[in-house]
């Protein structure tokens, strides 16, 4: 059930930023496109009451309830700089905007790049972790939370590989561009 709230949401954090920015630039109405992106972080709010009601009312935690939590994570880490990447797109096709920012490709630039999101990436991780940290303090069952500290270890497993794979490559190997 928890997991039909969650592709729910996701649909939902969509449908809200579509709408935010179709109102904002092709029918010329601001402030109905600014309400409507106000209320994305609402849909987040809403999967963290459904996790929390599910838990509350005595359900193992399971796949659904570790999903829920690194959604919600994640969505506050990124949430706002996929606005602003739609929101690039959506100026640029609509409204006679400037091209989209486009990340660097290389060299010092790129590394600097790969640490701001992998940044915004351990934000995330430690939301998502704080989350599922809080459940498990909450419910005080080790049988029923057992599934969420496996999504600890996970989250930490690839914010790990992250690290490696992203920042600290492109800062060892920085590249330059082709000629």
């Amino acid at each position: 059930m928890l997991v039909a709230v969650i592709i729910g949401c996701e649909i939902a954090f969509w449908v809200l930023i579509v709408a935010g920015l179709v109102a904002r630039y092709p029918l010329r109405r601001p402030r109905l496109g600014g309400a409507l992106l106000v209320c994305v972080p609402l849909v987040d709010l809403a999967l963290l009451a459904a996790s929390v009601l599910d838990l509350r009312r005595g359900a193992t935690a399971d796949v659904g309830h570790g999903l829920a939590a690194a959604y919600l994570g994640f969505s506050v880490a990124f949430g706002h700089s996929m606005v602003r990447w739609a929101d690039q797109r959506f100026a640029h096709r609509f409204a006679g905007g400037p091209p989209p920012v486009r990340p660097p490709r290389h060299g010092w630039a790129r590394a600097r790049h790969e640490w701001r999101e992998w940044a915004k990436g351990l934000l995330g991780w430690a939301v998502a972790c704080g989350l599922l940290g809080a459940a498990i303090l909450w419910v005080n069952d080790a049988e029923r939370t057992r599934e969420l500290g496996n999504w600890i270890r996970s989250l930490t497993t690839v914010i790990l590989i992250w690290l490696v794979a992203f920042p600290v490559w492109a800062t060892l190997f920085p590249g330059r561009p082709k000629r």
